[in-house]
């Protein structure tokens, strides 16, 4: 499907992440009641800034790190898990080297990554038994980067989150991810979106993509790999009847991490980030102020709920005044340019 030229996706995805990110930074850790007392009405919160600045946590961090590392991969031709793994391995380990990695990073990030550092073959860096959210919080890249083939965009969602969370639950949970991103940047309706990733789910669920994971599953217990792959997929469908249950009567004032999860698992901030977006596709603001507004991973719950709404409405759904203060705008601005110029005859 042909992305309208004015509409620029990624750009949108890019910032709407980082804001969400953002206006989830401070209430992370905090109860609905905690909230309430010290911002009012969640549809009055705003985007914290201090000193100019909305600051960002590893959310955003690490979707940096990503989406740079892809850049580079690209650059050397068609992408593979043996072009992408040497420039996203760097980044992570930029990442977790740097003095700014210190707004309370997740701690299979921290583990895998130090082992990535000493250069650690990155099956034995895994962490096989993570699927906390570390990983599809920062997918969205895989969703927006144009001309990938179906293949490879499942297989490099995948590979990037095997890089640090090697739960199966974690690879599938990135892979539809990073699949939503895509459709909405296509142009897919909201209402449309749910029988699409439920189909997507049943299609890949037992398909072990062993041309990116090579021998990852052998690190776990399953008894063979496409019974690791099917308890990754069979996580991701049964948090979709959740979501599904949850839109047959949703309630945009109730938290949503009771319908769907608190977040701090993949398969749950996926399906609450999508929750928050999909009661009110058509209001950016409302779904970042309800993914943020909640009881548990606010900031990642946040950050997914604005790649959706990015995706789907474009770089203008953002006001100016979060946008021009978002921390790291440039870099944010640089890979929405680069991937919302025309290529491959303007599809993705």
């Amino acid at each position: 499907m042909t992305v309208a030229t004015d509409k620029r996706a990624a750009t949108g995805a890019l910032l709407g992440l980082a804001i969400g990110d953002a206006m989830g930074f401070p209430t992370e850790f905090q109860t609905v009641e905690q909230i309430s007392r010290k911002y009012g009405p969640w549809r009055e919160l705003g985007l914290p800034v201090s000193a100019g600045t909305a600051y960002v946590t590893d959310d955003t961090q690490m979707t940096l790190a990503l989406g740079e590392g892809l850049v580079t991969a690209l650059a050397a031709g068609p992408l593979t898990a043996e072009r992408m793994e040497g420039p996203v391995r760097a980044a992570f380990v930029d990442w977790w080297c740097s003095p700014e990695n210190n707004r309370a990073p997740g701690m299979t990030c921290l583990t895998a990554c130090e082992q990535l550092n000493r250069g650690v073959r990155w099956q034995q860096a895994s962490q096989v038994g993570s699927k906390g959210c570390g990983a599809n919080m920062r997918v969205a890249p895989i969703g927006l980067v144009p001309g990938l083939t179906a293949a490879q965009r499942s297989g490099a969602a995948q590979f990037q989150s095997a890089l640090t969370h090697g739960h199966p639950t974690a690879l599938a949970a990135s892979d539809l991810t990073a699949h939503a991103v895509l459709l909405l940047a296509q142009g897919t309706e909201p209402s449309e979106l749910l029988p699409l990733l439920r189909g997507y789910a049943e299609q890949n669920r037992g398909v072990y993509r062993q041309d990116w994971l090579g021998d990852l599953a052998e690190h776990a217990q399953d008894r063979d790999r496409a019974a690791f792959a099917a308890r990754g997929w069979d996580d991701c469908l049964a948090v979709l009847d959740r979501l599904g249950a949850a839109l047959a009567a949703p309630d945009p004032d109730a938290d949503p991490c009771l319908a769907t999860g608190a977040g701090w698992i993949a398969e749950e901030a996926f399906a609450t980030g999508l929750y928050c977006f999909l009661q009110q596709p058509d209001d950016p603001a409302g779904a970042v102020r309800r993914g943020a507004y909640s009881s548990g991973d606010s900031d990642s719950v946040a950050a997914l709920a604005g790649a959706f709404a990015g995706a789907w409405m474009g770089a203008g759904a953002w006001p100016e005044a979060w946008t021009g203060v978002i921390e790291y705008r440039e870099r944010l601005l640089a890979l929405g340019a680069a991937w919302d110029a025309p290529r491959d005859g303007g599809r993705f």
